[in-house]
């Protein structure tokens, strides 16, 4: 069995932790990770906050249903999504492959008002739905990395959107929150699901071979 596969095994959505920081080298692990993951276009339209501060962390808490993960982790991550697919994101992000491509800048200039205009003619509720699934792309990545690491991860829909851009000020930046990822070790006196059996859908059932 591949260490992957064997890290996948190793890890679950841990309901408590210990409070024990994860070091330098595991944190960077796993942001590298997310700046490396895969997304539609290379645009990566995310900004990910890495929460090390407790008293941002205990502020964090109640806009996420007080999961006592957020204030027992290491790190909170806060995958906030562009709320906007604006020109001037698009046009940063071909200038920056034209420079370190070294190539031509009118190069890449027809790929750049395709998505001008693709992006153009979505609504802005469209265009950050578009953003928020780059996002979870990147969510997947850095729990795979976290768990090769043997890092405890906890992934979080369940928190108050509006809530958490105010607390960041993301709604200035044209960003919105989409997911939060608790970062740390699990307290195996305190988590119930520490031993339970890991259940998913068979082989059979969740794949169709055509």
């Amino acid at each position: 069995m591949s260490q992957t596969i064997d890290s996948l095994n190793w890890r679950y959505a841990t309901k408590r932790m210990t409070g024990k920081k994860i070091n330098e080298v595991q944190l960077e692990q796993i942001l590298d990770s997310i700046q490396l993951t895969a997304t539609s276009n290379g645009l990566q339209p995310f900004s990910v906050l890495v929460v090390e501060d407790e008293q941002i962390k205990r502020k964090l808490a109640p806009a996420a249903f007080n999961q006592p993960q957020v204030v027992e982790s290491s790190q909170v991550l806060v995958f906030a999504a562009w709320t906007e697919i604006t020109e001037d994101r698009i046009d940063s992000y071909f200038e920056q492959v034209v420079k370190e491509r070294n190539l031509d800048p009118s190069a890449l200039s027809g790929y750049a008002e395709r998505l001008k205009k693709h992006f153009g003619a979505m609504s802005k509720e469209e265009q950050f739905s578009w953003a928020s699934k780059q996002a979870y792309i990147a969510l997947g990545t850095a729990m795979v990395a976290a768990a090769e690491a043997k890092v405890d991860t906890t992934p979080m829909e369940g928190f108050d959107p509006a809530k958490v851009d105010e607390i960041f000020g993301l709604q200035a930046q044209k960003m919105g929150s989409t997911a939060l990822l608790a970062l740390g070790y699990r307290d195996e006196n305190k988590d119930p699901m520490k031993d339970a059996k890991k259940v998913r859908r068979s082989k059979d059932k969740l794949f169709v071979k055509i």
